[in-house]
């Protein structure tokens, strides 16, 4: 009997051990799988617009007037091919680092992807940034002499996306209908970028996937789809988030609706 339940014993601490050992990796997982590759890697920059301006107005991932104003003001960037993926690199943020000691500093730009840059290389990464971003690496005083350069060698990552302040809006797109039915997403921080995106109508529990319109646009065809909406998202890594009833239910196209929620708190 004592040596049957020996056995017994150290067959309950091997599973137990075991399970422990399993919920650990899954947790690892989980946090890797929430991780940004924030590896430096090689690539070249531009410029654009005025040589202290704020880059373009509007752009290709749809922000509008938004790239006007901060928290986006003069941190703008478009990207080639590589990063800007038919739009579903809209959002994600970048540290862009100068290689040229001579004239550049040691300081890394942060930029908030909102544009493509179309006749950019497509062999190579490459960031076309606004006129003070692209100044903004220079050592004091040598703003203008860098961006005489014309194209520079450049390291870059990605870096988490910060909005102090700011929860995720869901701007509702002209020409919406409760038949097709458009959102732009601000102000998204963390990853930045939306991997998928779901619509739960009222008293509704099924949440209906939308699709990726184009930049950082996404619609539903159906209905008619009655509100209020809740809408949920993930970004590129899996980290999701909902927000209940976000959109009313006399909601209105070109309206912007505020969240309570952003990935950071």
């Amino acid at each position: 009997m004592h040596l049957q339940f020996s056995s017994n014993l150290n067959l309950f601490f091997f599973f137990g051990l075991t399970l422990k050992l399993a919920l650990l990796q899954t947790a690892v997982g989980q946090l890797q799988h929430h991780k940004l590759d924030q590896h430096w890697y090689p690539g070249t920059a531009t410029w654009y617009g005025d040589p202290e301006g704020d880059g373009s107005t509007g752009g290709a991932c749809g922000y509008g007037t938004l790239v006007d104003v901060k928290p986006l003001r003069a941190r703008v960037g478009a990207v080639g091919s590589v990063l800007f993926m038919k739009g579903e690199g809209c959002g994600a943020c970048y540290k862009v680092k100068c290689l040229d000691n001579s004239i550049c500093s040691r300081r890394a730009v942060t930029v908030i992807i909102t544009d493509e840059c179309p006749g950019c290389p497509t062999d190579q990464t490459h960031f076309d940034l606004s006129g003070a971003a692209f100044g903004h690496m220079a050592i004091s005083g040598e703003n203008g002499q860098l961006r005489n350069r014309g194209q520079i060698p450049v390291i870059y990552r990605r870096t988490p996306c910060k909005y102090p302040g700011k929860k995720i809006a869901f701007h509702v797109n002209e020409g919406s209908t409760p038949f097709w039915l458009s959102l732009l997403v601000e102000f998204e921080d963390a990853e930045g970028d939306i991997g998928t995106m779901h619509i739960r109508e009222n008293g509704s529990s099924e949440w209906l996937q939308m699709n990726h319109l184009w930049g950082a646009n996404w619609c539903i065809i159906g209905g008619p789809l009655r509100g209020p909406f809740s809408v949920k998202l993930s970004s590129s890594t899996g980290r999701s988030l909902s927000a209940r009833d976000v959109i009313p239910t006399n909601w209105v196209p070109k309206a912007t609706y505020t969240s309570r929620l952003n990935f950071y708190p």
